[in-house]
């Protein structure tokens, strides 16, 4: 049995079609589904929680973005146990570009219903937190807090709100460390930590990153003028963060990141933490992940 949990409060009048197209690709296969829909934020982790709470095996597909991936991911009791696709649906699916999954969703149904799991990498935050894609601290959670206090729509909105972020946002005082080596002090923009390759949908922060390489990659962009930002922005944008001189790029095993003055608000795909400390260890190959045999 399989169980889609499908972002339920973020359709559109397409959804009904889209999962009625995936019904008929599992039946096609000879196997069954369950579709459950959320109703509200949080919903996701909850129906995972549930279809995972006596730690036994699970076959989960998350129907949606980003954020569903997530909240699903964090609601599994133990991801050792599942095995998680994805379908996507979502406005970034910053995940499924670097898994290179396909946006049509008979295609991939068919991944899933035909195919079988590969393992994958997820970062895990001291306190539990799971992250598949990126989590990060700085100009990243000021750009989305502004997005979704705005009114505008799509990708769009993103953007929108990054040149607010860039007019008013400024760098903060953090600590860095690695693999536990010395701490570096640093007066930064931010602070990320990725598995997948980009985040905010479509930046490549993390170009060379592998989702199943056993690594962290951790960007740190130090402080930057306006103008020096956006144009670092640019050469982001298009995987060109080696040509920025204040990034510090490296891989690692593990990362803490501590705001000199205080906490700081974190992200993972999205979501927004408050008070959850940027600690965290790469869980290498313990993740059974439905992907294309090419997804590098």
């Amino acid at each position: 049995m399989y169980h889609i949990i499908l972002n339920g409060h973020n359709t559109d009048g397409k959804t009904a079609a889209k999962i009625e197209t995936v019904k008929s690709v599992f039946e096609a296969a000879g196997k069954e589904i369950t579709v459950h829909s959320t109703t509200h934020a949080g919903h996701a982790k909850e129906i995972a929680a549930e279809l995972t709470a006596d730690g036994g095996f699970a076959d989960i597909i998350a129907m949606g973005g980003d954020g569903t991936l997530h909240e699903v991911l964090n609601g599994i009791a133990n991801p050792a146990n599942c095995t998680l696709g994805l379908i996507p649906l979502g406005t970034g699916n910053d995940f499924a570009e670097t898994a290179k999954l396909s946006h049509d969703v008979k295609t991939a149904a068919e991944l899933i219903a035909f195919g079988g799991p590969t393992p994958i990498d997820y970062i895990e935050l001291d306190g539990g937190l799971r992250s598949i894609n990126a989590v990060g601290m700085g100009i990243d959670v000021d750009v989305l807090q502004r997005a979704y206090a705005g009114k505008a729509k799509g990708k769009n909105k993103y953007f929108k709100a990054f040149l607010k972020s860039l007019k008013y946002y400024k760098a903060s005082t953090f600590k860095a460390s690695w693999d536990g080596g010395e701490e570096r002090e640093y007066t930064g923009i931010i602070a990320c930590l990725g598995n997948g390759r980009q985040i905010g949908g479509g930046i490549l922060l993390f170009p060379d990153a592998q989702i199943d390489d056993g690594f962290i990659d951790l960007i740190v962009v130090d402080y930057l003028s306006k103008f020096r930002t956006l144009i670092a922005f640019m050469k982001l944008n298009s995987g060109k963060v080696n040509k920025v001189k204040e990034v510090t790029h490296v891989k690692c095993k593990s990362v803490r990141i501590t705001p000199v003055n205080g906490s700081a608000p974190i992200q993972a795909e999205g979501e927004i933490y408050e008070n959850t400390p940027l600690s965290a260890h790469i869980v290498a190959g313990q993740l059974k992940f439905y992907l294309p045999s090419k997804n590098k």
